[in-house]
């Protein structure tokens, strides 16, 4: 029994292989679009994202600014209620002459 032959030009073949690598060039070019694409949006999203943390910075800055504040009323409030506590204390115990 002889061998089947198959016989194919190669000219059909070459054909089908540019077919080939014209659909892996079209894929690979969309691929590239999409990348950059996607990549344009991240650049986007980081430029957002320095501008949140620049106005977080901000108020961070001026809550320190106003607990700074408060510490000082804080404690000269503490001071002013020492200073009552004492002098009652002292009046009460006849450290202080009545007038």
């Amino acid at each position: 029994m002889p061998n089947p032959t198959v016989e194919i030009k190669l000219e059909d073949v070459l054909v089908s292989i540019q077919q080939d690598l014209k659909e892996i060039r079209e894929d690979i070019q969309k691929d590239l679009k999409e990348i950059r694409d996607d990549l344009t949006d991240l650049k986007v999203s980081q430029a957002e994202i320095r501008g949140d943390i620049k106005v977080l910075d901000e108020k961070v800055t001026g809550i320190g600014k106003r607990l700074e504040n408060q510490e000082f009323v804080s404690k000269g409030i503490l001071g002013g209620l020492l200073l009552i506590v004492l002098g009652g204390a002292a009046k009460y115990f006849g450290f202080v002459p009545k007038p």
